[in-house]
């Protein structure tokens, strides 16, 4: 992760003419957006276009960065905006197939409560899906990426009474939809 005063550097010389600085930013960061379209969006056809336009964005958007923050909030930022702009277009429901997380693991329990295991997570990914948009983003940014509630309502730029209710509004969704 690149210190501030890095990021400010690496900024100010993009800004100047370096764009051999920007190829810098879109490695350092391309893994963590990506991951975040993922959790956000759940296809993974549309995660790499996602991406190409969250660093599009950045770069035409890099003029107004004020260092006021760090330049991962300001591209968490871009990203849910993007993110958001998409959903309201295709106007659909995400779909998680949770093969992302289930890839690497190796299971010390039977196959039976394996299966059982991803079944449930299978659930989790698809109820997820199925929040509100707004809820869904504050849901993942917080449990996914450990943001802060403080960052949480920094990225979506929102009041932190919203970030608290949206995430409390999609655990008890959640809850409801992983009973039923």
């Amino acid at each position: 992760m690149l210190t501030k005063e890095r990021e400010q550097q690496i900024v100010q010389e993009i800004l100047t003419g370096d764009k051999e600085q920007y190829a810098l930013i879109v490695r350092e960061y391309q893994g963590t957006v990506a991951n975040l379209c993922y959790r956000l969006v759940g296809n993974k056809l549309d995660i790499d276009e996602v991406t190409q336009q969250v660093f599009v964005e950045l770069y035409t958007a890099l003029p107004r960065f004020r260092h006021e923050s760090q330049l991962s909030t300001f591209i968490y930022r871009i990203t849910v905006n993007i993110v958001s702009k998409m959903l309201k277009h295709e106007s659909r429901f995400v779909s998680y197939d949770g093969s992302q997380e289930n890839n690497n693991r190796e299971y010390q329990h039977s196959r039976e409560e394996q299966l059982m295991k991803e079944e449930q997570t299978r659930r989790l990914h698809q109820a997820i899906g199925q929040l509100k948009h707004e809820q869904r983003t504050a849901l993942v940014l917080y449990a996914f990426n450990d943001f802060s509630y403080n960052d949480i309502a920094d990225v979506m730029q929102v009041s932190l009474s919203k970030v608290e209710s949206l995430i409390f509004r999609a655990k008890k969704n959640l809850q409801k939809m992983m009973t039923q």
